[in-house]
């Protein structure tokens, strides 16, 4: 008998959402022995919107999916799960500042950490609705008695366009980022977050002896820091097909083992590494020991110019700490 994987997703009837089915439906997230019983939470606004979601899968009649929960209540869709991908929130649109979502998104943030009393004993929340960071602080806080080592804050879309990038300037095609390996993402998932290519390879081979330093430190950082934006500002939404890949990347990270002398990025609550404080959610690198279990990647060495970046990122984090304080988001 197949093993069943409840997943939990917040703003089930958004594109993020519509784009992510497919791959946890396919097997290529939890593999082809697990069946899926989704559980889709939507505000009451967007039910319609929701129950059309509902349909299309019925139409696709997906083999792993076993059933299908909707609702608007997180507590009752939160029974029971494995798996809880936060998507809720107002998405950012052009003009607006990564502040104004923090007013908008945190008290959503903070009502579904509490619901998770409900969920399963070893569940998982990936927090993906900006700022994705500090939302998971807000979360993880909110949550109770779940370990924060539980929640992560998504910075593998980051990882994905930093590899694309890397891949393209190399000269390889799109299907070969692949071969793209250790990408360091430091810090906020924003446009101050640090895409460190330094200790970066391309079949084992360092990045820095194929790419000029000048690129890896300019127009490379600034692409990949500036790609939502430009997203949003070229299509006038938020990225939906790549997020929805870095989600089923992120879970694959985190259940299957990390490949040896490789590392994958995610922000969690940070131990100390790196001088960065224990009370923000940082995104650093990590490795996976099949078991859910990760830890930060130590040793790296970090020059003058990557110590720089963190310390601007980190200032960002601090400072949307400070105003989420203020707003008593991080408050019982």
């Amino acid at each position: 008998m197949k093993e069943t994987i409840r997943v939990a997703i917040t703003g089930a009837g958004g594109q993020i959402a519509s784009a992510l089915l497919p791959h946890l439906l396919s097997g290529e997230v939890f593999g082809k022995e697990r069946r899926i019983a989704l559980h889709l939470l939507e505000m009451p606004r967007g039910m319609k919107r929701l129950e059309g979601t509902v349909m299309e899968l019925e139409d696709s009649a997906f083999p792993l999916l076993e059933s299908t929960v909707i609702g608007d209540d997180p507590r009752a869709i939160f029974n029971g799960v494995h798996w809880v991908i936060f998507l809720a929130g107002k998405p950012r649109t052009k003009g607006m500042q990564r502040s104004d979502l923090l007013k908008v998104n945190g008290d959503i943030a903070k009502e579904h950490g509490k619901a998770l009393v409900k969920a399963a004993q070893d569940v998982r929340i990936l927090v993906v609705a900006n700022p994705a960071n500090t939302n998971c602080l807000i979360a993880s806080t909110a949550a109770g008695e779940i370990p924060v080592e539980r929640f992560a804050a998504m910075t593998s879309l980051d990882e994905t366009r930093a590899r694309a990038q890397l891949a393209k300037k190399a000269g390889l095609s799109a299907e070969e980022a692949h071969r793209v390996t250790n990408v360091a993402i430091w810090g906020n998932h924003s446009p101050t977050m640090h895409p460190d290519a330094s200790h970066a390879r391309i079949d084992g081979e360092l990045v820095s002896g194929m790419i000029d330093t000048g690129w890896l430190r300019g127009e490379f950082v600034e692409l990949v820091q500036e790609r939502g934006k430009r997203v949003i500002d070229t299509s006038g939404h938020s990225s939906a097909l790549s997020a929805a890949k870095a989600i089923a990347d992120h879970i694959k990270h985190i259940i299957t083992p990390t490949p040896d002398g490789e590392w994958f990025s995610a922000g969690i609550l940070s131990d100390g590494s790196y001088g960065i404080p224990k009370d923000v959610v940082f995104s650093f690198p990590l490795v996976s020991d099949s078991k859910g279990n990760c830890r930060i990647v130590q040793g790296i060495v970090q020059d003058a110019f990557t110590k720089e970046r963190l310390r601007a990122t980190l200032d960002e984090l601090l400072e949307e700490k400070k105003e989420a304080e203020a707003l008593g988001l991080l408050s019982d």
